[in-house]
């Protein structure tokens, strides 16, 4: 007896797999690639061209505090996004958020500098880089749901890996782009840039971002929504304000969420941004640090992220297999551990400090990975998207935010060494393992609920 065509197509998955990976993976990509260039602009190119100061280390601090500035944006961001998404549906929000952060990384390429026309040029800054992070608190929670509601049964976590897999490859793609302009335009004092690279050389990467959005938003464009947010809307279980039902109901998976990540952020900040200004740093400095040349250190950082992204996809598997919480418990235990290796590994030459990017990127790939399935699971598909987004997003500011701007005082208070910076790592571990410990398994939570 065949079987009538209605039933066939009913049986297929919204989404093929491959347009689910690709879709999650190329938006998160641009996303963290938007986010990498400006963080690397904020250590080499806008302490100089924005916030001029004869004390370097201010200069730099204030470029930071900027950067951390769209951490405080991005709840705002989860929020109306998450709006968006949990009341209209994933893929018109995704297509919003792309769009929001890719204009604004844009225009940042074109924005005269605190030279051209004073303190207005860092207002503009600041209110640029105010919409990246607003748009990337509503990407990450979308292009997790894209791949969490549409895995099969048993690979949630696999699949949640692929949004996070964007970390990774935006880094990678956003710093080579800048060690080629850097190399094309080379300096005469290697811990510093070119004239040339200061002048125009550091806008390209903020203008090709243009070029990546398209693509993006060709591929996001062809999704159809999940099962289970169609599911949701035919069974009218859309909240009229998403928002106050995850504030009403779901407070405590919020907070237990928000803690979950808190480890996650500032290993990731530390790891990327507070890392290039201290192996930039000549030994010689008032507050010295490694020496290395911007194209050196760059190479050795991304070394360390092929590590990250290759553990970030092993880590999809074994929280499949083992469970969300027990592999991370082990990971943050890790990481507690590593903080206190900051110093001996630093100071142990050329080695050690390959060896301290390679583990620390690595961990951060292990302790990333699950987070694209376990935030999801905290909550049902009404709110999901909110709620994800609220504490993956609270998070950047208790973590983010102000990561690199502590870490530059601890570094400042050691006297060159990490080692109080290593020391902060360790305790907010710490408070991520005490959030795991008490948290229950997400692994076998119906993900249509």
């Amino acid at each position: 007896m065949s079987v009538p065509a209605q039933a066939t197509a009913a049986q297929k998955p919204a989404n093929p797999r491959s347009r689910v990976l690709v879709a999650s993976l190329v938006g998160t990509t641009i996303e963290f690639y938007d986010f990498y260039v400006y963080a690397t602009a904020a250590v080499l190119v806008f302490p100089h061209l924005f916030f001029p100061s004869e004390d370097p280390t201010t200069a730099l601090l204030s470029s930071f505090a900027v950067f951390g500035a769209a951490m405080l944006a991005r709840p705002f961001g989860s929020i109306v996004f998450g709006h968006m998404g949990d009341k209209y549906g994933r893929k018109v929000t995704l297509v919003a958020a792309l769009l929001t952060m890719g204009i604004a990384t844009f225009l940042i390429g074109l924005l005269p500098t605190y030279g051209q026309i004073g303190w207005i040029a860092a207002a503009m800054l600041v209110i640029l880089r105010l919409a990246q992070g607003f748009a990337i608190g509503g990407e990450w929670s979308g292009a997790a749901l894209v791949a969490t509601e549409n895995a099969p049964a048993g690979k949630r976590a696999w699949y949640g890996t692929f949004p996070q897999l964007g970390a990774p490859l935006g880094f990678i793609i956003a710093n080579g782009l800048f060690l080629i302009i850097a190399a094309l335009l080379p300096s005469d004092d290697p811990s510093q840039p070119s004239e040339a690279f200061l002048s125009w050389g550091w806008r390209i990467p903020f203008l090709f971002s243009a070029v990546m959005v398209i693509v993006g938003l060709w591929v996001r464009l062809n999704l159809v929504e999940s099962d289970a947010f169609s599911k949701a809307k035919t069974t009218g279980s859309i909240h009229r304000l998403p928002l106050g039902a995850v504030l009403k109901s779901h407070w405590r998976e919020v907070i237990l969420g928000t803690f979950f990540m808190l480890a996650t952020y500032v290993l990731f900040y530390l790891m990327t941004t507070f890392s290039l200004s201290y192996g930039r740093t000549p030994a010689d400095a008032a507050v010295p640090g490694l020496g290395y040349s911007y194209n050196t250190f760059v190479i050795m950082l991304i070394v360390g992220v092929v590590f990250f992204g290759v553990f970030t996809m092993l880590s999809g598997p074994w929280a499949d297999r083992f469970g969300r919480r027990r592999t991370l418990i082990i990971v943050t235990t890790a990481i507690l551990l590593f903080g206190l290796t900051w110093a001996p590994l630093t100071a142990a030459g050329h080695i050690g400090v390959m060896a301290w990017l390679i583990i620390g990127l690595s961990l951060m790939g292990m302790t990333f990975g699950p987070m694209g399935a376990l935030l999801p699971e905290l909550f049902p598909t009404a709110v999901r998207y909110t709620g994800s987004g609220m504490s993956y997003n609270l998070s950047s500011i208790l973590g983010a935010a102000v990561a690199p701007f502590i870490a530059v005082w601890l570094w400042s208070l050691g006297g060159g060494s990490p080692v109080w910076v290593g020391v902060y790592l360790s305790t907010m571990a710490l408070l991520t393992l005490i959030s795991l410990i008490i948290a229950k398994e997400t692994k076998d939570n119906d993900i249509e609920a």
